[in-house]
């Protein structure tokens, strides 16, 4: 008898394989952030007077569903400033969905940083991302960390997944065939 069962067992082995293998369509709609821009900001530390620094800003980053009004998220940033050192962030990003599908939109980030360079610090980054079409992007940004560092800048850039795989405004000039998601989809 025990044979036989595992004769059966063996026979319907392929029929619930090909159940579980057969595949529906399936839509990935998240948000999804990939911005590099260039600015200045403002340093200062130990309560010294403000210096003027230009730096970058790189963000990486993923987020809900772009099909809701608000899109939650998380981001990794990395700012470097020339001549000094890279400031690694690790932040909370809520953003309206037009800012997620590279419209006109807004989103705010909270999160922590570490600064390993010069005096070193630890501390808190906040900004805000205005966005325009095709994912520019103005970030004014703060940070508030140990040992009295203070840095308050303003970056331009191009969020290169909101111009391209996410974009929806902007359609009329520059149509994109294949969004990541599209209303009513």
């Amino acid at each position: 008898m025990p044979i036989r069962s595992g004769l059966r067992l063996l026979c319907l082995l392929p029929l619930a394989c090909a159940g579980l293998l057969t595949a529906r369509e399936a839509r990935a709609d998240v948000a999804s952030w990939l911005f590099v821009g260039g600015g200045a900001s403002a340093m200062s530390e130990r309560g010294k007077s403000y210096e003027l620094r230009p730096n970058m800003q790189i963000d990486l980053g993923m987020g809900s569903s772009m099909a809701q009004p608000l899109v939650v998220g998380g981001l990794v940033r990395a700012t470097p400033y020339f001549g000094q050192g890279v400031d690694l962030g690790l932040a909370l990003r809520l953003a309206t969905q037009g800012f997620a599908v590279g419209k006109w939109g807004v989103a705010l980030d909270a999160g922590g940083y570490q600064r390993w360079w010069g005096m070193g610090s630890t501390g808190g980054i906040a900004s805000v991302q205005l966005g325009a079409p095709y994912g520019v992007t103005l970030s004014l940004n703060a940070t508030f960390g140990s040992d009295e560092h203070r840095v308050f800048g303003a970056v331009i850039g191009v969020d290169l997944l909101r111009l391209t795989v996410n974009r929806l405004g902007g359609e009329s000039w520059w149509y994109n065939p294949r969004p990541a998601w599209r209303p009513g989809t």
